[in-house]
């Protein structure tokens, strides 16, 4: 990782001076950093903006040999201003090393209307959100808000902390028996280790504190007194942060599928099974109300017994799909339908409500197809690729296994294998996060090779204004109960999504987007509680219902690919 030294930095940065009124918050961390006089260079450095460059490819090194990596924002970047702004590695030895940060800026479309900047962030930890202002340009927001992306330390192109690729990947499967259990254990070992030989001098220094530290720098170079905010999953935890740190400098704030305040980290990624499973669940239930249709069960728990059934089955003999992945797809596809893809199938298909009736529809092809060796119809391969692939890698594995490591994790093992056999049994879907048994098993921070330089911030709103958090009931990847949790620990309104396993809303629920813009906007809150609903359910009548079955003349792939582009959000 490239590192600017102290020398470099006062080269490169012009007219500097004293600011006046810049307070760091120092209370609520376990190590103060420096006296604000002490970063008046930081927070005085002018922002030299120039017209976006097409950032650059990804390294070959950095990804799995059936990688694809796409930039939905390929030849819209000239759209953007980008510039560089220098924070120091470490804030409590401010003449140190440095980093350089990459900034992106949409001006607002309406200057008379205008009401300061709007930054984002993407979440992660360790995702780029350099491009999330060409998401947003279309956006109501666009006219009243300078857009502002950036991407967070450890991430930027520049300094990016960079951790060796593992290429021995521990076991693709969804249910590892105990003999596997090491292999996940030795694969989090070499993770740490690799980080470790590559860039372990500046872990300690890439934690959410120091994020939002950074932030309070890019509000400075943006000259403006107060910021507005819109963080999706863990960037609501980096929103939470930066108020409790600089609270006079938030004015308002959205935290969009909120982290759990007190889940971080383990917690956190084993409540993605819980999430996971519930919408497995919701599914099976709305199949069971369609017994005459899909002769699956007439109850959730007889569907439930079904498919185990049936990923039993296919663990012993999986069904070829007879496909090869699409050109447009990334990463992992599966060849063949094991247990280990009806369990990933059933996790990510159970999420989107409008392919229920797809996802049922295949189970009954592949329990023909064990049963009796018939063939699968033309699109049903293509499906279960669809939804039981790896998608793209949206943030940065270095940044991501530092930041995770903030907080402490047991360090015995047993504890994980404890975890890993009770998950295994009930919450064996994964989806794209990997939750399931992984959420359970032996991460890299289970041997973290560092010691965090702080203590977790204690979040509170004490100093700025009321803002929002909004949380999908059947979120997998940031479970709902972190939602409400949240928005009582900052005394927040609280924006239900209802039936939903969506991630993140603002931009792609017309009514959150309604609501979060009349708050940005017009300053106005909803009330405390609020619900929103989300994409409705197939329209397959329930056994006994009068109106006649309307069959879907659109193919399985094209239901499914319909409802990933809905998906698609400004990140």
């Amino acid at each position: 990782m490239a590192i600017r030294t102290s020398r470099g930095r006062r080269g490169a940065i012009s007219g500097m001076g004293l600011v006046v009124g810049v307070t760091l918050g120092l209370g609520t961390v376990a190590t103060p950093v420096a006296a604000a006089t002490e970063l008046d260079e930081f927070y005085n450095q002018e922002a030299d903006w120039q017209q976006c460059e097409e950032p650059p490819p990804p390294l070959p090194e950095e990804e799995h040999e059936d990688s694809i990596i796409v930039d939905p924002w390929k030849g819209q970047w000239k759209y953007m201003e980008c510039t560089t702004v220098s924070v120091p590695l470490d804030y409590q030895n401010p003449d140190g090393d440095t980093l350089e940060l990459d900034l992106s800026r949409i001006k607002a479309t309406d200057p008379d209307s205008r009401k300061g900047v709007l930054l984002f962030n993407p979440g992660g930890p360790g995702g780029g959100g350099l491009s999330m202002p060409l998401g947003a340009r279309e956006f109501e927001v666009a006219a009243h808000f300078d857009l502002i992306g950036f991407n967070p330390r450890g991430v930027s192109y520049a300094d990016r902390l960079f951790c060796e690729r593992v290429t021995d990947l521990p076991p693709r499967v969804t249910r590892p028996t105990d003999e596997q259990f090491a292999a996940f254990t030795e694969y989090a070992q070499e993770k740490e280790a690799a980080c470790e030989r590559e860039s372990g001098d500046i872990r300690p220094f890439i934690n959410t504190a120091n994020t939002a530290r950074d932030m309070d720098v890019m509000r400075a170079v943006l000259d403006e007194e107060k910021i507005n905010y819109l963080g999706y999953s863990y960037g609501t935890y980096l929103g939470a942060v930066y108020g409790s740190l600089f609270p006079e400098h938030l004015n308002r704030s959205v935290l969009d599928s909120s982290i759990h305040p007190d889940w971080l980290w383990r917690e956190q990624f084993k409540q993605q099974a819980v999430g996971v499973r519930f919408n497995v669940e919701q599914w099976a239930g709305w199949v069971a109300e369609r017994d005459d249709t899909y002769h699956l069960g007439t109850t959730m728990a007889e569907v439930l017994e079904t498919t185990e059934a049936l990923t039993a089955a296919l663990a012993v003999e999986p069904v070829e799909l007879g496909i090869e992945r699409p050109e447009d797809w990334y990463n992992y596809w599966p060849t063949e339908a094991d247990g280990t893809a009806i369990d990933r199938f059933l996790g990510m298909g159970a999420m989107t409500r409008p392919t229920w009736d797809v996802v049922a529809e295949v189970i009954v092809e592949l329990r023909q197809a064990a049963e009796g060796g018939t063939e699968l119809s033309a699109d049903t391969g293509t499906v279960i690729g669809l939804l039981s692939a790896d998608d793209t890698r949206k943030i940065d594995p270095g940044v991501y296994d530092t930041v995770t490591c903030e907080a402490d994790w047991p360090a015995d093992v047993e504890t994980y294998y404890e975890d890993m056999r009770h998950y295994r049994e009930q919450y064996p879907y994964a989806d794209f996060n990997g939750a399931g048994v992984i959420g359970a098993a032996p991460t890299n921070c289970t041997f973290r090779s560092f010691d965090p330089i702080e203590d977790l911030v204690e979040l509170e709103r004490d100093g700025y204004p009321t803002g929002l958090v909004i949380q999908g009931d059947g979120d997998p990847a940031t479970q709902y109960e972190g939602g409400p949790a949240m928005a009582e620990q900052l005394d927040n309104p609280l924006i239900s999504v209802r039936d939903t396993g969506g991630h993140g809303f603002y931009g792609m629920n017309e009514c959150v987007t309604e609501k979060v813009d009349d708050y940005l906007i017009n300053g106005e809150l909803p009330a405390a509680e609020s619900d929103c609903a989300d994409q409705p359910r197939p329209e397959v009548p329930a056994d006994g219902a009068e109106e006649p079955d309307p069959k879907s003349e659109e193919t399985k792939e094209a239901r499914v690919r319909a409802a990933i582009e809905h998906q698609t959000s400004l990140r």
